[in-house]
């Protein structure tokens, strides 16, 4: 069965990189049947580009759709992907490359794996002119063999309870998908949402090899960026407050929906998103004088809540130290 891919793509003021990436799409084989091109008010010509690149290529059907406000990153992706009329949905942003034979290699994954529902890969980490940086997002992203491991043995949902493992300029997912995903929370970013529903639902996996050049400049939106060891103690001495509330609400959306649709999801990965939300609830719970918290991040690392649904020691150390306002 030969498959349909669509991709998704969204813009924002992208004139400086987007006639590279389009050409770079283009020019899979198979070609993509049509980009959607979701433009989220630039001031700037990415769209007339989009349109005079589109020109010289036949096959694929450029459809643009322009906001005339901005709605942001994750509803401009959820407009870009309900606008895909493809059997697969490959997510695109405005300033990467995609490697040759990329779409190939991807589709043939899904068409041998019928259960799969979303798939990504690793990617090179490129400058704003297009020069190797030296590393690759997963290892940027420190992602060990063992996170690797759970997702590819079929175990994903799990490593996702944890922290988000996939970036969605590497991402493409089967469309029937969005029934279950539609409509993004806010508390959610776009790929990671699609990435944890596609896990409660059926199978995810990730290839651990690089099928995209990941462009990092000052302009990016959502990027990757390997920490410093300073940088890291930085962020445990940041107040605590705003991020345990986002944790929570993101932790309270997934349960929402995944209890929305109970004959989709295995009971298992809703008392995962469950044990999730008790954790985090718990976390922010926790006293503001760090002396008194001792006691209950101890008995929350007794149960290990750490180790299911956090970085283990490292959120131990986070609660620890981590400031309240």
């Amino acid at each position: 069965m030969v498959l349909s891919i669509s991709v998704a793509l969204c813009t924002r003021n992208g004139a400086q990189f987007i006639e590279e990436q389009l050409h770079s799409i283009f020019r899979q084989v198979p070609p993509p049947i049509e980009i959607v091109l979701s433009d989220d008010a630039s001031n700037d010509d990415t769209v007339v580009i989009a349109r005079r690149v589109a020109e010289g290529f036949f096959g694929t059907t450029l459809r643009v759709v322009e906001n005339s406000h901005p709605r942001g990153v994750v509803a401009n992706f959820e407009q870009a992907t309900l606008a895909c009329t493809g059997d697969l949905i490959a997510l695109s942003d405005q300033d990467d490359v995609w490697h040759e034979g990329r779409l190939l290699r991807l589709a043939q994954e899904f068409a041998t794996k019928p259960e799969l529902l979303l798939l990504a890969s690793d990617a090179i980490l490129i400058d704003a002119d297009g020069a190797a940086l030296g590393s690759r997002l997963l290892e940027t992203l420190e992602v060990s063999p063992s996170e690797l491991a759970g997702v590819q043995h079929g175990d994903a949902f799990a490593m996702l309870l944890r922290r988000n493992l996939m970036t969605g300029a590497t991402m493409v997912f089967r469309r029937s998908l969005l029934k279950q995903a539609v409509p993004f929370p806010p508390s959610w970013v776009h790929d990671e949402w699609l990435a944890s529903v596609a896990a409660a639902t059926g199978t995810v996996d990730l290839l651990a090899e690089p099928l995209v050049d990941y462009r990092q400049h000052a302009a990016n939106q959502i990027g990757a960026r390997r920490r410093s060891f300073f940088s890291k103690v930085s962020l445990l001495l940041q107040p605590r407050e705003d991020r345990n509330s986002r944790l929570v609400a993101r932790a309270s959306d997934l349960v929402d929906r995944l209890e929305s649709m109970p004959a989709s999801v295995e009971g298992v990965h809703l008392e995962g998103a469950k044990g999730k939300l008790a954790h985090e609830r718990a976390r922010q719970a926790l006293p503001s004088a760090r002396f008194a918290r001792l006691r209950p991040v101890f008995m929350e690392a007794r149960t290990k809540g750490y180790a299911k649904y956090g970085r283990g020691l490292i959120d131990i150390l986070r609660d620890l130290l981590q400031p309240a306002r």
